[in-house]
């Protein structure tokens, strides 16, 4: 059996097969996940879905590894911050909602 696409054309894409198996791995996660993907696939695994994506330009490694942990975990307190305030705000309108029923 031939693998498509070949591992010859992929490792033109990233610097070894290490960083290709990690890399494949982290996008077939993404797409199980429910990721959005960045094609349409011949293939239906997203192991090799992810291979397909990699052999075509749309996932790279990123160039600086710590500035995307960073960004990642930004956005994740930005979400956190986001929800605790849309909190708040609801317990505000509940308790402004039973004193205005306390007036009545």
């Amino acid at each position: 059996m031939m693998l498509k696409p070949s591992i010859d054309t992929l490792l033109d894409k990233v610097p070894s097969k290490y960083s290709l198996c990690i890399l494949q791995a982290k996008r077939a996660h993404e797409l199980e996940a429910g990721a959005k993907p960045t094609q349409t696939f011949t293939s239906v695994k997203p192991t090799l879905q992810a291979l397909e994506e990699i052999e075509s330009g749309n996932v790279v490694i990123h160039p600086n590894p710590e500035a995307k942990r960073a960004a990642v975990r930004a956005h994740i307190e930005a979400q956190r911050l986001e929800k605790e305030e849309e909190e708040r705000k609801i317990k505000e309108q509940i308790a402004k909602e039973k004193e205005e029923g306390e007036k009545i």
